[in-house]
């Protein structure tokens, strides 16, 4: 049987979704500026990681997992049922997962700055991440084969993380003025 899992996967899985994110990020920058597709680039790239390290198993190999093994629901418990460390790293799991968000936050306020809707795209955009991370949880209640646990502390941090990178976007925002034309250089 043929598994996928692990950190070695992960970072496949990332570098392939890196250079698609490159190369719509060139297409958007020959349109919009180099800036417009840095801040597009690093948008889609920081939503597909996301993805990745969230939705494959964090071990290879884990096979069948029987149905009464898996959870049925979610953890309501602040905490929640997570280990204190990451498979990767050691610390906290919370504030991993809303460093995982932070970038998210930030390209998704300097990819859509620049249009007067701005005001309405970038929250609408922080709510549309909301739903990202409900939805990760979802599938990683109902997907038993990636071993992964439902738990609301999970959607907690990774919203506070989106919040704290669009906080980081507006501080960028007089520096990087994204509004302008074409950013040249």
């Amino acid at each position: 049987m043929f598994s996928i899992g692990g950190t070695s996967w992960m970072l496949l899985f990332a570098a392939a979704a890196g250079l698609v994110a490159l190369v719509v990020g060139l297409a958007v920058g020959r349109r919009l500026g180099p800036f417009a597709g840095f801040a597009w680039f690093g948008l889609l790239w920081g939503v597909a990681v996301i993805g990745i390290v969230t939705l494959i198993p964090a071990q290879n190999g884990l096979g069948y997992i029987p149905a009464d093994q898996h959870a049925t629901s979610c953890s309501w418990d602040i905490g929640g049922p997570a280990p204190g460390g990451f498979w990767i790293f050691g610390g906290g799991q919370q504030v991993l997962n809303a460093l995982l968000f932070v970038p998210a936050g930030l390209f998704l306020v300097l990819a859509l700055a620049r249009w007067r809707g701005g005001w309405v795209l970038v929250p609408l955009g922080l709510a549309v991440l909301a739903a990202y991370s409900l939805g990760i949880e979802e599938t990683q209640l109902h997907v038993a084969r990636i071993d992964r646990a439902c738990d609301v502390t999970d959607i907690i941090d990774n919203v506070s993380g989106a919040v704290v990178g669009v906080v980081l976007g507006l501080a960028l925002l007089p520096l990087a003025r994204p509004w302008r034309a074409k950013n040249r250089g």
